[in-house]
């Protein structure tokens, strides 16, 4: 639609951005001033607790620091209220009294065409919650008090009734003077193939109104009362109003609940919603009929980072859930994903409710597993991995998968969570004790003691903390000259186990504060470890000649930086892990070949620590993309074969 030079300026003076946004979020009223325009807040795109997101009234800008949405008062509308550019225009101009000029008439002629089915579909709703209290809609009546939905429940959710006649509908609405080419627009009524009057949509069903994120009723979903009815839900058809797969059932009052703090749960149907909304899970909502789409899941994560997947206990619902994977992999971003939360075995959220109440279902979906948990599920549940040949197609399966994830960071960790699931499934299984029962067997004979030269040899191996407080400070270092990269980093700097305090203090005052520029960070730093200490960092020659720290405004350099310093660190904390095990088993001794074996384990140490070359065998994959070496891997597996090795020794 055009509109007329200065229409968008003088709206966006009439409106104050604060009061748009501020219906969306509480104000932080440490951080804001309002007397400078000046006011912050919880992003309310992305969920955090911290106030990253700011709006500047005297500019009419707001910004987030964490997620980076940045926008006017109209974008901000489109966003939180998943609306198009005139929608939103729209919606601004009718708070502040503004008139929207009509300059396409063919524009204006469809907004006012999308006005008029509005209200079609506002009386054909009245229409059907009058049915539901005639005398043949008794059985629908008995069918939902049976269902435990008394008075105000119907009421709440405006469940209606269809009645069981061919024109009941379109006579009601004819007699009003709604047009007929308006009742067949909205999908309420079909021609007759017969030449006779079009006959109604939905007969003889229970009816739930579908509502836009603006409240607008635009569709009907009906259940059917007879049995033998060919299709047991049926959805009004896409029309002008209505498209199945970008719009949800609930999705108004559940982004409200979401935005209270509520988890946002998506279930499968109208009654399994409004069982999880009668339970105090209001923030629940259902896709329309069809499989979650994309626009769907979109859609959703405006609303929660992380929204809980609710199936039915049976394998219809583990296919759906399945489904689902595929879809969401390759949309998956940094804080954006799903859990899972399966009924029990023949159960949906509506029978566990009835069954065991509010504590059952919130005990189900305490337990809901990361995607990438029922994405192993999917790969291995009922199959044996009993040769060479099986395990190798697992491996293909796997990679595959995590190869569809666009984000490198994130499959970076879906490889290493793999990996993790992997080995645990095929390590070796310590044989029983000697006369039954479970544990490590041991010889009769005692062992000698170890020799000095391979407790040496596997300190060796272990490496030295230096080199991890190396790592760490051009981490830290490299945050500090790009605070921006924080949040994307957020996880694996909580993980990180600092060498030092001052290590420690500073990556907890850039997790706390999240400055919003270099000058911020730096000085958060000092407060932080003074700024002696900070300034002894980043002058330290190591991370002075760091490539990234001489060109702090390449982003994508600082980046792979942190993300490759983080997976080495991350290999080296595994490599320690698996060596200090080791030596907790040689109380009991080795002889001189254990001792050249551990010796040449201290060699792969360095080895097994680049990440430089694709190769896309493996799991290995490095924040960067990069996977590593294939000598590099066998280096490390020797180190591994001789732990295991010098276990075997041991036993005898």
């Amino acid at each position: 639609m055009s509109l007329p030079p200065g229409f968008l300026d003088e709206l966006r003076d009439r409106t104050t951005l604060s009061q748009v946004v501020g219906r969306k979020v509480m104000w932080d009223k440490h951080k804001s001033n309002q007397a400078k325009g000046d006011f912050w807040a919880p992003c309310p795109f992305h969920h955090e607790k911290t106030a990253s997101f700011h709006v500047d009234d005297r500019k009419g800008f707001f910004y987030c620091f964490g997620c980076h949405a940045k926008g006017d008062a109209i974008s901000f509308v489109r966003e939180s209220e998943n609306v198009g550019f005139m929608e939103a225009i729209e919606i601004l101009a009718g708070e502040v009294g503004m008139q929207v000029p009509a300059q396409d008439p063919k524009a204006q002629e469809k907004a006012d065409r999308r006005t008029e089915l509005a209200r079609v579909m506002e009386d054909a709703l009245k229409f059907y919650r009058m049915s539901l209290n005639t005398g043949a809609a008794g059985p629908a009546r008995d069918y939902l008090a049976g269902r435990g939905l008394d008075a105000a429940a119907l009421e709440r959710f405006e469940i209606g009734f269809a009645p069981d006649g061919w024109q009941a509908l379109w006579d009601h609405l004819t007699a009003k003077g709604v047009q007929a080419d308006l009742i067949m627009a909205a999908g309420l009524a079909k021609p007759s193939s017969r030449g006779g009057k079009p006959y109604d949509v939905f007969r003889n069903r229970i009816l739930f109104p579908i509502r836009d994120a603006r409240g607008r009723a635009i569709a009907f979903g009906g259940r059917a009362m007879d049995p033998e009815d060919k299709a047991k839900y049926l959805n009004s058809p896409e029309t002008e109003l209505f498209d199945k797969g970008r719009n949800l059932y609930n999705l108004g009052p559940a982004r409200e609940a979401a935005g209270k703090g509520q988890r946002l749960i998506v279930a499968e149907g109208y009654m399994d919603v409004i069982a999880l909304s009668r339970a105090g899970f209001e923030a629940s909502v259902a896709p329309l009929g069809t499989a979650v789409t994309e626009a769907q899941l979109q859609a959703l994560w405006r609303v929660a980072d992380e929204p809980i997947v609710a199936l039915d206990g049976d394998r219809a619902g583990v296919r759906a859930a399945y489904r689902v994977i595929d879809l969401a992999l390759p949309l998956l971003e940094a804080g954006k994903s799903l859990r899972f939360a399966l009924m029990p075995e023949g159960q949906d959220p509506d029978d566990l409710i009835r069954a065991e109440g509010q504590e059952g279902i919130t005990k189900v979906l305490d337990a809901a597993m990361p995607m990438v948990q029922l994405l192993w599920q999917r790969e291995t549940e009922g199959k044996v991995f009993d040769s060479p040949e099986r395990k190798a197609a697992l491996d293909r399966a796997l990679r595959e998968k995590i190869q569809a994830i666009r984000d490198p960071s994130l499959r970076h960790h879906y490889g290493q969570e793999i990996k993790e699931l992997r080995w645990q499934l095929f390590r070796p299984q310590r044989p029983a004790k000697q006369g039954g029962g479970r544990g490590p067997w041991r010889p009769r004979d005692a062992a000698p003691q170890p020799t000095q030269e391979a407790k040496a040899s596997l300190l060796v191996a272990a490496g030295e903390a230096g080199e991890r407080r190396l790592r760490e400070a051009v981490i830290l270092a490299a945050l500090l000259h790009a605070p921006g990269l924080v949040e994307e980093f957020e996880t694996a700097l909580e993980d990180m186990d600092c060498a030092e305090p001052d290590h420690a203090a500073l990556r907890a005052a850039l997790l706390r504060d999240r400055p919003a520029s270099r000058e911020a960070a730096m000085e958060g730093g000092a407060a932080a470890i003074g700024p002696e200490a900070l300034e002894s960092l980043l002058s330290a020659r190591h991370v002075a000649i760091t490539p990234c720290l001489r060109h702090p405004d390449d982003l994508a350099l600082v980046r792979l930086t942190i993300a490759e310093e983080l997976a080495k660190l991350g290999t080296a904390h595994g490599l320690e892990a698996e060596i200090a095990e080791a030596m907790e088993d040689f109380d009991e001794g080795a002889d001189e070949a254990l001792t050249w074996r551990l010796g040449q384990a201290a060699e792969a140490r360095a080895k097994a620590e680049r990440a430089l070359r694709e190769d896309d065998t493996e799991y290995d994959t490095g924040a960067n993309g990069a996977l590593i070496d294939r000598s590099e891997r066998e280096s490390f597996a020797a180190l591994l074969d001789t732990i295991s090795f010098a276990k075997d020794r041991k036993r005898g």
